[in-house]
């Protein structure tokens, strides 16, 4: 892919001391590995596959971290090349047979327009706590779309944090629930400094909330896709993903609810995808 002359300067990817040092941890790369975990790798492909460009499309991986998803993808046959912040991932990703990687800011992308067919944003939304920047993001991602390409972008839902503390039990902690209960509220998620039992900083976003940030950005939204649905909250859902059989049938009773508008808030995490209009004007 070809890169514009943009300065380098514009290209310093800045994150929030908390958020490097949780990514700093080198945790991320196993989080879609194992346990429960596995619910969102295998639902995100599983989602993916039915909706993507069939290969050899060009695909952009936004944020990609250690390329946990662009690895799948490019056995799949699609042209790879990852973008993200953080100089652990991108040496993580670059290890990957058919995937390029390096370091990039999802607001400020070093690629030229109308040169790929899709574009991943699987987590740097919910890292942008600030709404200009999400739209700033997507509308990089709209800029260096072919006419008709897609993105697709992963959002956590705003009620993710109390569901899934209420789940692991850390909810009934009295330092932690008001940060918590904070985030039903305002949206941002702001753990307790120094607080390594919990996700970093983060937007939790409305499901509406997505499709009025990739209108702002000129992209025509096609469809929200709930992705663990309430399974991610089954005490036993670690074992039922150990099991093949069982797995599938996890996976079965996702897609019966997976556009549902009153459920599409219940999963922890939203898909959006999104597309660029053929006509430009439009």
């Amino acid at each position: 892919m070809a890169h514009n002359k943009q300065s380098a300067a514009a290209r310093v990817p800045t994150l929030a001391k908390e958020i490097t040092a949780y990514y700093e941890r080198g945790e991320e790369d196993g989080r879609l590995r194992s346990g429960a975990g596995r619910l969102e790798f295998w639902r995100t492909q599983d989602v993916l596959r039915r909706l993507l460009p069939p290969p050899a499309a060009q695909l952009l991986d936004v944020g990609g971290g250690s390329g946990i998803h662009a690895q799948w993808l490019a056995a799949d046959g699609y042209l790879v090349e990852l973008i993200d912040p953080m100089p652990l991932h991108v040496e993580q990703a670059a290890q990957l047979r058919g995937v390029t990687a390096r370091i990039g800011d999802a607001r400020a992308l070093d690629v030229s327009g109308e040169s790929v067919d899709v574009v991943l944003l699987l987590g740097p939304l919910y890292h942008l706590t600030q709404h200009e920047d999400r739209v700033r993001a997507l509308t990089e991602a709209h800029r260096v779309l072919r006419p008709g390409g897609v993105v697709f972008a992963t959002t956590i839902n705003r009620f993710a944090a109390l569901h899934g503390t209420l789940h692991e039990g850390l909810y009934f902690a009295p330092d932690r629930r008001p940060h918590i209960e904070a985030s039903t509220q305002r949206g941002l998620l702001n753990p307790p400094e120094g607080d390594t039992s919990m996700f970093t900083t983060a937007y939790l976003h409305e499901p509406s909330q997505v499709l009025t940030e990739f209108t702002a950005a000129g992209l025509i939204p096609r469809g929200q896709y709930g992705l663990e649905g309430a399974a991610w909250l089954m005490g036993d859902i670690s074992s039922r993903l150990d099991d093949p059989e069982q797995r599938e049938l996890v996976l079965r009773a996702m897609r019966l609810t997976e556009s549902v508008p009153s459920l599409l808030g219940v999963s922890g995490h939203l898909l959006t995808a999104g597309s660029k209009p053929m006509d430009p004007r439009h």
